[in-house]
């Protein structure tokens, strides 16, 4: 099997790296076609906000595809093309060139750019971009043999929003890179606080201020204490919140290098997940759930049907209301008073994700997947 990875995706995003590390576990040739087309989150914020109207963003556009052509055309022969995420704009390209080989084309489109425009407000800076995005993506869509998505809630959201054909998708877990997330021989230090920690880019969905809440609740708990790591678009409202209620059992902490992490994470008692309400976060299960269980640490984190698609609350992690910071405050005490809970939880969560969310387990997903397809194709 030689797939041709294909596009102008974020090449250092979990789920790329997941899916072409996974599919070179099974054997697979994988060789990368790619060109960088965005410079970071804020370049694609602009973009989407209207910037791309200009001249110079345009030109850039032209040099990257042109780029990303003369790259192609070094590939060689391959069985199928694969358009990595985000390749919203990738596929036309990439559907012109799988039909010349004749060749089938996949995308992993694993979320809607339309989608977390939307969830980010970019329609108030710019309608009528943020509505391209929206045809272009329901377009692109239609032209791939096979979609790959996460969870069968995001399907059913493509099914709704799009008319995209469930039975045109395939599915594949996010999982998570569980070289650099894995269990470390270190515990939680017990002569410190019972230490929950939340990481991540305090994005909406997912519902940092509900954590706050709760530790607005839990403020007359000396041996509680709360530690949040990154950066995003709400922290500064979560720290204002935090300073509002004077929370002295709150520590906030700049981001950190990706394989520093693991270390912090190892000396918490909890990880906490998401607990946004917004539909993305709805119809997901994201990276820090799949990271905190692959580190064999027990897990709290916000109840929807996507993350009861994958795991047995209580058995695996435990699932609170996204709008009840009473029953995530509940939920923190329990597991504090119960030591051999948190551990029987974290043991279980841990061959959960072993089980079914490796990257080796994925890729073996991912393949077989593609399998059929090929041989459907010949």
């Amino acid at each position: 099997m030689r797939i041709c990875y294909f596009g102008t995706y974020r090449e250092d995003y979990n789920r790329n790296r997941f899916m072409i590390d996974g599919l070179r576990s099974t054997g697979a040739d994988v060789v990368e076609c790619h060109v960088p087309l965005w410079t970071g989150i804020d370049d694609r914020v602009r973009a989407a906000s209207g910037g791309w109207i200009k001249p110079r963003f345009m030109l850039r556009v032209i040099k990257t595809y042109l780029a990303l052509l003369r790259r192609y055309r070094s590939v060689g022969v391959y069985d199928v093309l694969m358009v990595g995420y985000p390749g919203q704009f990738d596929v036309y390209l990439a559907r012109l060139l799988a039909g010349l080989r004749h060749r089938p084309l996949v995308w992993d489109i694993l979320m809607s750019i339309y989608l977390v425009a939307i969830e980010r407000d970019l329609d108030r800076r710019s309608r009528l971009t943020v509505g391209l995005i929206r045809q272009l993506e329901r377009w692109a869509l239609r032209l791939p043999d096979r979609l790959i998505m996460d969870t069968p809630q995001y399907i059913e959201w493509f099914q709704r929003f799009h008319g995209v054909r469930p039975e045109r998708f395939d599915l594949v877990p996010i999982g998570t890179d569980d070289i650099t997330f894995h269990p470390l021989d270190i515990e939680p230090d017990a002569t410190q606080p019972f230490t929950l920690i939340y990481y991540g880019t305090f994005i909406r969905n997912h519902g940092v201020p509900v954590i706050v809440e709760a530790a607005r609740m839990l403020k007359d708990e000396p041996d509680i204490r709360f530690v949040f790591i990154g950066d995003g678009p709400e922290k500064l409202k979560v720290v204002a919140l935090a300073t509002h209620y004077a929370l002295e059992n709150v520590i906030f902490i700049d981001w950190m290098k990706r394989d520093e992490l693991p270390h912090y994470l190892a000396q918490a008692d909890v990880c906490l997940g998401v607990f946004g309400t917004t539909q993305q976060s709805l119809i997901t299960v994201h990276n820090k759930i799949y990271e905190a269980l692959a580190m064999r640490k027990p897990l709290i984190t916000g109840d929807s049907a996507a993350v009861r698609s994958n795991f047995i609350n209580g058995e695996h992690l435990l699932l609170v209301s996204r709008t009840d910071p009473h029953e995530l405050a509940d939920a923190i005490k329990c597991l504090q008073r119960d030591p051999d809970y948190r551990a029987r939880l974290a043991a279980q969560g841990y061959q959960r994700y072993c089980a079914s969310f490796t990257t080796q387990r994925l890729g073996e997903v991912a393949r077989a997947h593609l399998d059929r397809l090929v041989a459907a194709w010949h």
